[in-house]
């Protein structure tokens, strides 16, 4: 056993032993009434009729409403997902502000974010809870998920390492009370084909367990040539309620891919057409060698336990296994039509466990209630990563000649990595949550300590780095009688930076986020409506850049310091008469505010004064849905569209590289009859032809273009 687990059952020991009336017996506590704990922190977790969601456990990790909590959140819905039928996690949040996607096109292998400006991949959590892989979390299957929460701003007073922008949780389908069941069918472009069934309810009448089980199997290709999105998932869950005080779930899942990649395009011909324009289909590797087999396996429990009045505790766990075998094809060099190419080999295998236990004590002392929230949680990653890049065939990007024999690099290679990882986190955490009439302040305070072990196989050697940090956050708002909660929030981050200055040998400290925030809710009562607005000022620093040493060789230091300044506005609301509508704008303003380097032996401020790669300036959009009446000549059907805006970015910090703006249109029609439900959907629908990103002279990609998805179910 690790020590940081050793460390966090003791800790877990410590919480289980409070006694329960410590609180009780202090002076001017008052035990608050006797709740049902379960159904109060279900709604958070359980199915939401409609887009607009009444609470979120990822901000505070208490089933909090939105309009009492003072940070930036957007809940997707099971309904919204639908009803835009996406295809990924990535194309369900991209009607949300704050959040960039679609930047490498449609990648089956990966759900790739940006959250105000900042990569996020390494944010993604399922069921609170951080999903680990050397090269970024697999993609998650969206069947399988009930909501998707968007947490804006730092988060690492909850969850330890993470980065300023914020953190996506997703929350998985869980078991029902109620019996039902879905079957559903759907095509689309592409040649897509795919079939699930999601069944779930007690296990006989009167039964203390409950159960829901999921799966899906897809055959699919995607908009670039020879690039598959095939997949086989399932998930069992089973809940045991065997008093009202108890709530124990298991949570499963198994998910294997076999799929490929979009291979990064040239920018000649793709962002610079002057001498001929590269199709969006092109695919300039080589079929015979073009893999990607990835299993993600998943087991865990989400236990809830009502002690007594005041006192709940709550243990969350999850171990994750992940097998990737991948090769692909680069872009080198280009001479005039003519593509160096070069190959790469990736082999990993990682295992991760996750554990997470909180005590939270509901009291009041006078006239202040509070949520006192105090816990530890523990993650442990073992992995081992292999890469060798070797060289390959040229081909012509504009009549390419395929059946070229590509030589294997790990016989010959250009480059290459061979190691294993070992990294663990142990953070203890303490949140309170007051209320004094309509005054609420919430004030968080967290210490992690965190290693990391690698081991090269190549080069022999091995690197142990121990970090730790301490993280805040406070924040108060006021909930008026009328709908209207204006908050103010300050919030920091930290996210260990495994390496070594190449100029001093100083290991790297952890990259640090900090922000300020102000901003208003508003949730007009008695109605199904939500609206909220944000500006932010979010710094982050100790970033890594690259500098040239007295050899003249490139290596990092960590003298980076990136600003994104910023509004966010965003509406959500089902209106009277059928209708729904989802609105967002973000507007950001972003800097590399310092960037100092060395070379030929003099310090240059390298981008410094830049707008950041990746960081539209405006993003916007609107989806619209009207319902006819159940009285209607019409009734059953139901139309929709949509507008996303992105303005235009640098794909590149040295801003070489710019992208222009775009502006795509989708659209959805549905038909509901008795037990029936076809729908038909469209994403950009116009077919637009752009270029989402191009950050070097080989690696470009196209945004995704016109897909249709034909979906039937049938439900009961």
């Amino acid at each position: 056993m690790t020590p940081t687990l050793r460390a966090l059952l003791r800790t877990t020991t410590a919480l289980l032993l409070l006694p329960a009336t410590a609180l009780a017996q202090a002076q001017d506590v008052t035990v608050l009434p006797t709740i049902d704990v379960q159904a109060q922190r279900g709604q958070a977790t359980a199915p939401v009729q409609g887009i607009v969601a009444e609470s979120a456990l990822g901000a505070t990790k208490t089933d909090t409403p939105l309009i009492e909590t003072p940070q930036a959140v957007t809940v997707i819905t099971r309904d919204r997902i639908e009803a835009q039928a996406a295809r990924s996690v990535e194309e369900a949040v991209r009607y949300t502000p704050g959040m960039t996607t679609g930047l490498s096109g449609y990648d089956p292998r990966f759900d790739a974010f940006r959250l105000r400006g900042f990569d996020a991949r390494a944010s993604q959590y399922l069921n609170g809870l951080r999903l680990m892989r050397t090269l970024g979390p697999t993609s998650t299957e969206l069947y399988g998920l009930e909501r998707i929460e968007i947490v804006r701003g730092p988060s690492s007073v909850l969850y330890g390492q993470s980065v300023p922008g914020g953190l996506i949780n997703m929350v998985s389908k869980r078991p029902t009370e109620t019996a039902f069941g879905e079957v559903n069918l759907s095509a689309g472009t592409d040649s897509r084909l795919q079939a699930g069934f999601d069944l779930g309810g007690p296990l006989g009448e009167g039964s203390a367990f409950s159960y829901r089980l999921t799966g899906l199997v897809r055959n699919a290709d995607t908009g670039v040539d020879n690039v598959p999105d095939d997949r086989y998932f399932i998930a069992p869950a089973l809940t045991w309620r065997p008093d009202n005080d108890t709530r124990v779930t298991l949570l499963s899942s198994y998910q294997y891919d076999q799929g490929g990649s979009p291979i990064g395009l040239p920018a000649t011909g793709t962002l610079y057409t002057a001498s001929g324009r590269i199709p969006v289909s092109r695919y300039l590797g080589e079929d015979s060698y073009n893999r990607s087999d990835v299993l993600a396996v998943t087991f865990g429990w989400d236990i809830e336990r009502r002690l007594d009045a005041i006192f709940t505790f709550r243990q969350n766990a999850r171990y994750t296994y992940n097998r990737v075998a991948y090769e692909t094809m680069y872009g080198r060099s280009l001479s005039g039509a003519t593509l160096s190419r070069g190959a790469l080999v990736q082999r990993e295998r990682s295992e991760t466990l996750n554990l997470d236990n909180g005590l939270q004590a509901d009291f009041t002392t006078g006239a202040v209630t509070h949520k006192l929230l105090a816990g530890a949680d523990a993650r442990q990653f073992w992995g081992t990563y292999a890469s060798y890049f070797g060289t390959a065939p040229a081909i012509n990007i504009f009549n390419p000649v395929y059946g070229a024999a590509v030589a294997d690099p790990r016989r010959s290679w250009l480059s290459a990595v061979d190691r294993s990882d070992n990294l663990g986190q142990l953070g203890l955490y303490l949140q309170d949550q007051l209320r004094w009439r309509n005054w609420i302040l919430v004030a968080g305070l967290r210490h992690d300590w965190a290693s990391t072990e690698q081991n090269s196989y190549l080069t022999r050697t091995r690197t142990d780095q121990d970090q730790s940090a301490t993280t805040g956050r406070i924040a108060l708002m006021y909930a008026a009688e009328n709908g209207l909660s204006p908050y103010v929030s300050y919030s920091t981050s930290f996210d260990p930076v495994i390496g070594t200055n190449g100029l001093t040998g100083e290991a790297f400290r952890p990259t640090e986020g900090e922000q300020y925030e102000i901003g208003l809710k508003y949730q007009p009562p008695g109605r199904q409506s939500f609206l909220s607005a944000a500006l932010f000022d979010l710094t982050q620093s100790n970033v890594t850049t690259r500098t040239t040493n007295s050899a003249g060789a490139s290596v990092q230091v960590q003298t980076g310091e990136v600003n994104v300044k910023g509004l966010e506005v965003e509406a959500l609301a089902e209106l009277g008469g059928g209708w729904q509508l989802i609105g967002a704008y973000t507007y950001m303003l972003g800097e590399i505010t310092q960037d100092s380097a060395v070379a030929s032996g003099r310090t240059t401020t390298g981008n410094e004064g830049n707008r950041p790669a990746l960081v539209p300036e405006h993003m916007a959009s609107l989806f619209a849905r009207y319902r006819f009446a159940e009285d209607s000549p019409l009734a059953g059907l139901s139309l929709g569209g949509g507008l996303r805006y992105m303005g235009n970015f640098y794909g590149d910090n040295a801003n070489t590289y710019r992208m222009p703006a775009v502006t795509l249109a989708d659209a959805t029609i549905g038909y509901d009859w008795r037990n029936y439900r076809l729908a038909v959907n469209a994403s950009n629908i116009a077919d637009t032809r752009y270029v989402a990103s191009c950050s070097s002279a080989y690696y470009c990609y196209y945004g995704t273009g016109r897909t249709v998805i034909a979906n039937l179910s049938y439900r009961w």
